[in-house]
């Protein structure tokens, strides 16, 4: 028995002289041990570099390598507005949600925290409307990075002329806004309860100087979160200077805006649903037609109106007191340039571009002043015009009713992704779509001169110029302001003058882009 228990016994070829078949058999054991350490070691290596490269990511985003072609949107001679978007724009990469949707894929796994010491948290109340909130968001997160505090979810504006009751996380993805800054700072929705029973809710508050750089908040802000240990912001709308700051935040500022901001998935499915129809059609444009009774109201702008509209604007300004300005002379701020075209002078400003009757075009706005019967003419020369109303069904739109901000982000939307952008006026949205859209691969934008367009247009409307030279003269003036590389414009000591941050925020482009005051672009 015992022979036949031998000679059931496994036997191992071990490749030792001396070993035998027990001593081969432990070799082999310990070289599967020996690979079984290797591979976990490299898996774990492998992962940390794809961590790293998520990381490198989200503050180094690819940038198209190309500017498309004035051809591309406007055809040989300024002839059909084809907005043809060039293969080189990142942009535009055949997805029907359009630039957003590249910039809101989640990292495989949640980012390191930075390990820091809170020097207290930082509470803001945002003001504006949906693009002057998101700006100051992205400062906000900046100031808080800089001065090692704790940031508190910010509160939205719920007293301005639009009173939506929309919280942060109405319209923003909070989960997404925590988690994708986490290894910058901390971001909390509320403060713990042992602060909130301390201030009973009174937080020392406090109205950051417009424009200043970081020297102030580090020693004008600083002491103060050092002996409240909770400050409030109750302003935050241009806190942040434009130029001037050191380039990680700058790059910061950047990344808050494009990568941590993201909509709630209600709106990103139904902003990339209207994309998606818009695309069916083939490229469009979008007219941002910022003219609505607020703006109207507010900068005093009534070309165009009659008295019974004139007064209307005019009481609706009194009755703002936080509107500065009341007495103004509609005329000569419209000689100023500082007024938004009217739908009449949008019209023959598209024509003179030479966009053509079967141009597909998409009204980004609220609702219009005079509503249809000013939006007449231009959908007489242009009857291709859509508005989301139109695209969407009301059962779609029932949940935006009265929350004018969620609204505006479906028309956020929509603006970046289309072939080319046309805000009538150049206020919060138009500005920090333009930068998004340079952003996104210097996808055309055409920000019109208007106190040059105000010029030609009365010269024409008199007889003074005749068509040609009017459409010749309006295409030539816009021939280096449609979104192309350039420097942003540095006005020492006029901050309000100079070019935005958010418009052209050019120390987060792609380096290779050369900038320049002045960039060649053509309509051939």
């Amino acid at each position: 028995m015992a022979e036949e228990r031998r000679a059931r016994k496994p036997t191992f070829s071990g490749g030792g002289s001396s070993g035998g078949g027990g001593g081969g058999w432990m070799r082999r054991r310990r070289r599967l041990r020996r690979w079984t350490v290797r591979m976990a070691t490299s898996a774990l290596l492998w992962t940390a570099v794809m961590q790293l490269a998520t990381m490198a990511g989200l503050r180094h985003p690819r940038i198209g390598d190309a500017w498309p072609s004035a051809a591309a949107c406007f055809g040989r001679r300024g002839g059909a507005a084809t907005a043809t978007p060039a293969a080189g724009n990142l942009a535009v990469l055949g997805d029907d949600e359009g630039a957003l949707r590249g910039a809101h894929s989640s990292p495989p796994a949640l980012l390191p925290k930075r390990v820091y010491k809170s020097n207290g948290y930082l509470k803001v109340s945002c003001n504006g409307g949906l693009n002057q909130m998101r700006a100051a968001i992205c400062d906000m997160v900046t100031i808080a990075r800089y001065l090692n505090l704790t940031l508190v979810i910010p509160e939205l504006d719920k007293t301005s002329f639009w009173a939506d009751p929309s919280d942060f996380e109405d319209i923003f993805d909070v989960n997404h806004f925590i988690n994708s800054l986490r290894d910058e700072v901390k971001i909390v929705k509320r403060i713990p309860d042992k602060f909130s029973r301390k201030l009973q809710w009174q937080p020392f508050s406090i109205a950051p100087v417009s424009w200043s750089n970081e020297k102030y908040y580090l020693k004008k802000i600083m002491p103060l979160v050092k002996k409240h240990k909770v400050l409030h912001f109750n302003k935050t709308d241009a806190r942040l200077a434009n130029n001037g700051l050191p380039s990680k935040l700058q790059m910061l500022r950047c990344r808050v805006n494009y990568e941590a901001i993201r909509f709630t998935p209600h709106i990103e499915a139904l902003g990339s649903k209207l994309i998606s129809i818009l695309r069916k059609s083939g490229s469009f444009v979008v007219l941002h037609l910022r003219y609505e009774m607020d703006m109207l109201s507010f900068s005093g702008c009534t070309h165009g109106c009659s008295d019974e509209e004139i007064d209307e604007l005019t009481r609706m300004r009194y009755a703002y007191p936080w509107w500065k300005e009341k007495e103004i002379d509609s005329e000569k701020k419209r000689l100023e340039g500082l007024c938004p075209l009217t739908p009449e002078e949008i019209t023959l400003v598209l024509k003179a571009l030479g966009f053509t009757r079967d141009t597909l075009i998409y009204v980004a706005s609220g609702e219009l002043y005079g509503g249809e019967r000013r939006l007449a003419i231009l959908r007489e020369a242009f009857p291709k015009i859509v508005r989301k109303e139109m695209l969407l069904s009301p059962e779609e739109l029932r949940p935006f009713k009265n929350h004018s901000t969620q609204m505006a982000a479906l028309d956020y939307m929509v603006s970046v992704a289309s072939d080319v952008f046309i805000p009538s006026y150049d206020e919060n949205m138009a500005r920090v779509v333009e930068g998004h859209r340079r952003y996104s691969g210097f996808r055309k934008t055409i920000m019109l001169d208007r106190r040059k367009l105000v010029e030609l247009l009365d010269l024409l409307q008199e007889g003074m110029l005749s068509w040609d030279e009017f459409s010749a003269a309006v295409k030539g003036m816009h021939e280096n302001r449609m979104g192309q590389p350039a420097r942003r414009k540095v006005i020492p000591g006029r901050p309000k003058e100079e070019d935005y941050f958010y418009s052209n925020p050019q120390e987060c482009l792609d380096p290779r882009m050369k900038l320049s005051s002045k960039s060649k672009h053509s309509y051939i």
